[in-house]
Order: structure tokens, then C-alpha cells, then sequence
């Protein structure tokens, strides 16, 4: 596979603030990555930078093959990309808005009626291509946005917390759709997003930005043995019944790091198998077990571990 975003110690400082700094980024062909950090980590002032918006202060961006900052137009034509807050026409009806943004990319109208057809079906919005923008949901303009950034059919797609201010079966309908087309058109996805549950649900790979630096990259399984070296073992323990004192001799036994408690049991992190002595107490306190089940870190127990250690 060949990279389709990638970057080679880009940079961008304001005066005294470095925005980014350093960045080596790489997302391969066909593949949703996922470009996490908090509020000002640098997420959309790489983001702009990769369309040519911004330019960096030094190092160097190719997306699609073209340098933004010397060939835009050309990143332009081959990248589709989904703001924050998408704007419309809100006069307009979707299937308008849709038209006029085939007109921009100068599809020729008997191309570009049945493309926006199709899209409109795509994205469950059929039956309401004709209605005035003003009249949707948020979750309808988002919908739409993704839309709009399919249009003028491009290799990959940019896209800025899409989710954003969504209900949870709004935001799972999105990140579907996102999904199916990628698997159905190839699509590469770079998707910044605050939702770890949901990135962890949908990327191959992620990246971790924290005050400008890349402090993390790769597959959330192989972040997680990372960081998680000295814990290799997580489990869920439920039990029904009294467990008086049981906690405290969990937390006795050899190879259990940590404890926190759940509604019916305890999550465990440890650094052995110690299943066996597990069962083994829940057996000598006269106890039924509902649950004894391995679980891998989650990729908000990644993100925020690295995030603290950095």
C-alpha cells in the first residue's frame, strides 16, 4: 500500500506558539484513521496545512502525491473535506446545494444530476433533497456535508469531528455510512474526533497528538502491549452474593496492579494470568460467579495514558 497523507517533520509555529511541531504522519491507501488529541493539540492546523490552507513553517506534506503548499488546487481536486460545522445555503434545497458544488468543481450537469441523485439516496436523505436546508437536523447537515465532500468523487476524505453535537443514533448512522464507503469505494479517511469508543469501532489505525507532537501512532491493540507492557492481563469480575473482605484479598494477590470497582464486581489490570487464584477466592467465599472475562485496553485507557505521560 502507498501513503496517500503523509508527513515529513511538518511544522507551523504563531510567533511564539508551536502549533505542530515536528509531525511525521503516514495514512495509507484504503485505510480510516483515526487523529486524536484534546482541544489545541494541533489536530486542525495539520489538517489545514494538508489542504494547502495554512502553510507550514518548515518540513513538508504530501497528499495524493502533491505538496499543498506548492500544488493546492491539485490536492484540492482529489480531497473531499468535512469541517467542523459544514455551511450551506440554507435557502437552498440539499439536492441545490449539491448542484452548486458540482458547478464549483465544474462537473457538467447531466454528470452531476444523477451523481447527486445517487448520493442523496446514499445518505438516507431521498426523500428530502427538495426541502429548504433551513428545515433539517444537524444530523441531516452532516449527512449532507458528507455529501457535498463526495460530489466531486475524490480519492480521500478529511473529516473534522463529524459526529459533533450528534444523538447517539445520529452519530452511529454517520459513522456507518463513513465506513461503507471506504469499504465500497476504497476511500481513505482521516478523522479527527474527541469520541474514542467510536474511532476504536471504525479505525484500522490511529495517531495520538498531544501540544503539537505525534506522541503515539499505530493500531489501538499495538499501543495498547505498548504502554500497557508491565499489565498485559485485564479482567472483569462479577460475582452475586456477599463479598465481604473479598476485595482486599484481591488486591493481595500476586500480579494484580490495580483494582476499580464496577456495579457488580471489580475491573482488573495485572500483569499475569491469575485467573486461577480468582475463582479459586470466589470459590472459598461461598460466591457465584457471573463473570470472569478478559478484556484489552480500551483505547480511552491508551489515549489516556500517553496523554498523562506526556
Amino acid at each position: 500500500m502507498s501513503a496517500v497523507v503523509e508527513t515529513l517533520s511538518l511544522t507551523k509555529r504563531y510567533r511564539d506558539l508551536v502549533a505542530v511541531n515536528d509531525l511525521n504522519l503516514s495514512v495509507e491507501e484504503g485505510e480510516i484513521f483515526g487523529f486524536l488529541g484534546p482541544n489545541g493539540a494541533g489536530k486542525t492546523t495539520t489538517i489545514l496545512m494538508l489542504l494547502g490552507l495554512t502553510e507550514p513553517a518548515s518540513g513538508q506534506a504530501k497528499v495524493c502525491g502533491f505538496d499543498p503548499t506548492h500544488r493546492p488546487l491539485e490536492v484540492k481536486k482529489r480531497v473531499g473535506y468535512l469541517p467542523e460545522n459544514p455551511g450551506f445555503y440554507d435557502d437552498l434545497s440539499g439536492r441545490e446545494n449539491l448542484f452548486y458544488i458540482a458547478r464549483l468543481n465544474r462537473i457538467p450537469a447531466a454528470e452531476a444530476r444523477p451523481r447527486i441523485t445517487r448520493l442523496l439516496e446514499q445518505i438516507g436523505l431521498g426523500d428530502d433533497g427538495d426541502r429548504a436546508v433551513r428545515e433539517y437536523s444537524r444530523g441531516m447537515k452532516q449527512r449532507l456535508g458528507i455529501a457535498e465532500v463526495l460530489v466531486k468523487e475524490p480519492q480521500a476524505l478529511i473529516l473534522d469531528e463529524p459526529t459533533l453535537g450528534l444523538d447517539p443514533d445520529g452519530a452511529a448512522r454517520i459513522l456507518e455510512l463513513i465506513t461503507g464507503l471506504s469499504r465500497e469505494r476504497g476511500l481513505t479517511v482521516l478523522l479527527s474526533s474527541h469520541m474514542l469508543h467510536q474511532v476504536q469501532q471504525m479505525c484500522h489505525r490511529v495517531g495520538i497528538i498531544v501540544k503539537g507532537k505525534l506522541i503515539a501512532q499505530g493500531e489501538v491493540n499495538q499501543l495498547g502491549s505498548a504502554i500497557f507492557k508491565e499489565r498485559q492481563w485485564n479482567f472483569l469480575l462479577e460475582v452475586a452474593g456477599q463479598p465481604n473482605g473479598l476485595e482486599s484479598e484481591l488486591r493481595a494477590v500476586q500480579g494484580v496492579a490495580e483494582i476499580a470497582p464496577r456495579t457488580h464486581g471489580w475491573f482488573l489490570r495485572c500483569n499475569r494470568d491469575v485467573r486461577p487464584e480468582l475463582l479459586s477466592l470466589v470459590s472459598k467465599k461461598g460466591l457465584s460467579l457471573l463473570q470472569l472475562r478478559s478484556e484489552d485496553a480500551t483505547l480511552e485507557d491508551i489515549y489516556l495514558k500517553y496523554f498523562r505521560e506526556a
